[in-house]
C-alpha cells in the first residue's frame, strides 16, 4: 500500500515553530495536508485511517518539539485534530454526492456497493478515533496527557465529520424509502389501471366468444305444417 503523500517535514516544522496565536493557520495547514494525502487514492477506510495516522503523527512530532514554557500542547493538538476533521468533512460531502447519484439512478438498499458505502460512512468517526489513538500511543510521555485530554473531548462531543456522516446515511435511507414508496405507488396505479380496463377486456372477449358460438350453431329447422 502506498504511503500518504504530503509534506510531513513542513507540517512538523510548522507545529514546532507555532505560537498559540496561529491556531487558524495550523488548522488549515493540517486540513490541506490531509486532503493532499487523500487525493488520488481510493477513499477506503483503510486509506483514510493510514492518512489520518500519518498526519496526526507529523503534527504530534512538531508539537513535541515546541514544548516551550507557557505553550499548551493540548491547544496545538486540538487544532491538528480540527484540521483533520475539516478534511474528513470534505470526504463525507464527496461520499454524499456519489451516493445521491447512485440513489437517483435507482440503486436501492439491496445494492451491495451502496450498502458498503453507507456502512463505511457510519464507521468514519470510529476510524478517526482509531487513527488518533495510534498517533497518541506513539507520542512520547510529555504529550501523553495532552493527547488523552484531546481524545476525551472528542469521544464526549464527537466530530463534525462524524455527525455529518451519520446525518448523510439517515438522509439517504429516507430518500431510498421514499423512492421505494413512489415506485410501489406507481406500481399500484398501474395495477389499478389494468384492473379498470380488465373488466372491459373481459367483456370484449366474452362478446367475441358469444358471436363465435352463434356463428357456429346450426340453423334451426322450420316447423312442419
Amino acid at each position: 500500500m502506498s504511503k500518504p503523500v504530503f509534506d510531513s517535514e513542513a507540517l512538523i516544522s510548522m507545529f514546532a515553530q507555532a505560537s498559540a496565536k496561529q491556531g487558524a493557520q495550523l488548522r488549515k495547514a493540517v486540513s490541506d495536508a490531509t486532503l493532499m494525502a487523500l487525493q488520488g487514492r481510493e477513499l477506503s477506510l483503510k486509506n483514510i485511517r493510514s492518512t489520518l495516522k500519518a498526519v496526526a503523527q507529523a503534527s504530534s512530532q512538531g508539537v513535541a518539539q515546541n514544548l516551550t514554557a507557557g505553550l499548551d500542547p493540548e491547544t496545538l493538538l486540538d487544532k491538528a485534530v480540527a484540521g483533520m476533521d475539516d478534511a474528513m468533512l470534505q470526504a463525507v460531502h464527496a461520499n454524499r454526492t456519489a451516493l445521491a447519484t447512485l440513489v437517483a439512478q435507482g440503486a436501492d438498499t439491496h445494492n451491495k456497493h451502496l450498502q458498503k458505502a453507507m456502512a463505511d460512512l457510519e464507521k468514519m468517526e470510529d476510524t478517526m478515533f482509531v487513527a488518533f489513538k495510534k498517533a497518541a500511543n506513539g507520542a512520547g510521555a510529555p504529550l501523553a496527557g495532552a493527547w488523552g485530554q484531546v481524545m476525551e473531548k472528542l469521544q464526549a462531543g464527537g466530530t463534525l465529520s462524524g455527525g455529518q456522516a451519520t446525518a448523510t446515511v439517515e438522509q439517504l435511507a429516507d430518500q431510498m424509502q421514499s423512492a421505494v414508496r413512489d415506485s410501489r405507488a406507481a406500481g399500484m396505479r398501474a395495477a389499478q389501471a389494468m384492473a379498470e380496463s380488465y373488466t372491459a377486456m373481459v367483456s370484449g372477449v366474452l362478446l367475441g366468444m358469444s358471436e363465435a358460438m352463434q356463428a357456429a350453431a346450426p340453423a334451426k329447422k322450420a316447423p312442419r305444417k
